[in-house]
């Protein structure tokens, strides 16, 4: 089984160390910052083996540079995006294998958000890192994508199984639900799942991972029939208020 710690760094962001302890070998997913996850692992006795990034972002990518000095890792991410990866060092693909000990990750190249963006799916773990496309009811805005693109990527999850876990990159999970419950109000199981969403935020605790299952009945991005559907949420998202 691999261990799975959420590391909250800057603002609203997640890295995610991951650790398989039959090998002792430890990777982070999308370190935003360098410190916050040093710590993290040293508080475990992990040391840090490997960087994997799903896109380019500053935020997703800032700690790359001081992570691989402290530590040596190498660094892996989208080779669409190499020349705006800090200290990428493996570059890779839609259906590339990465690997952290025993445990197998598939890339999935899932652009939009970013025109490079990538995903790791680790089908025998049920586990996925999805960045900034797949959030917890929502979906990542496209600056450098289109809709056609995004929706794509929404089948590609959809087609998932329920029980797979889906880490992403942002606590957006509260301001996400506020705008599904303003296109999708009398879905009964959203509506639910806000109540908890509201009480967990105010009790300060985070609300991410979610699963595909939980996405599939809640996520009306993920529920989008078409492009032009999931078009003109996010178009809705983006001037969203409330």
């Amino acid at each position: 089984m691999l261990e799975i710690v959420r590391v909250p760094v800057l603002s609203d962001n997640y890295s995610w160390l991951v650790h398989d302890a039959d090998s002792g070998r430890t990777l982070v997913v999308d370190p935003g910052e360098a410190q916050p996850v040093l710590d993290a692992a040293a508080a475990r006795g992990w040391r840090i083996d490997a960087i994997w990034a799903t896109h380019w972002h500053p935020d997703h990518v800032g700690g790359n540079a001081a992570i691989k000095a402290a530590t040596g890792a190498r660094v892996t991410g989208p080779e669409a995006e190499r020349g705006k990866i800090d200290a990428l060092d493996d570059g890779v693909g839609e259906g590339d294998v990465v690997s952290l000990g025993g445990h197998d990750a598939r890339v999935m190249t899932v652009p939009g958000h970013t025109a490079g963006h990538i995903a790791f799916h680790f089908a025998d773990d049920g586990v996925i890192f999805t960045g900034d496309t797949l959030f917890a009811m929502g979906c990542g805005r496209l600056f450098e994508g289109d809709a056609a693109q995004m929706f794509a990527n929404m089948q590609r999850f959809a087609a998932l199984p329920d029980a797979t876990e889906v880490y992403c990159g942002h606590e957006y999970t509260q301001s996400n639900g506020r705008f599904a419950l303003s296109v999708d109000g009398g879905n009964a199981a959203l509506v639910e799942r806000m109540a908890r969403v509201d009480a967990q935020r105010a009790a300060g605790e985070a609300t991410v991972p979610t699963t595909i299952g939980a996405e599939r009945t809640t996520n009306p991005f993920l529920r989008a029939e078409s492009a032009e559907e999931l078009a003109r949420l996010r178009a809705g998202k983006d001037a969203f208020k409330g």
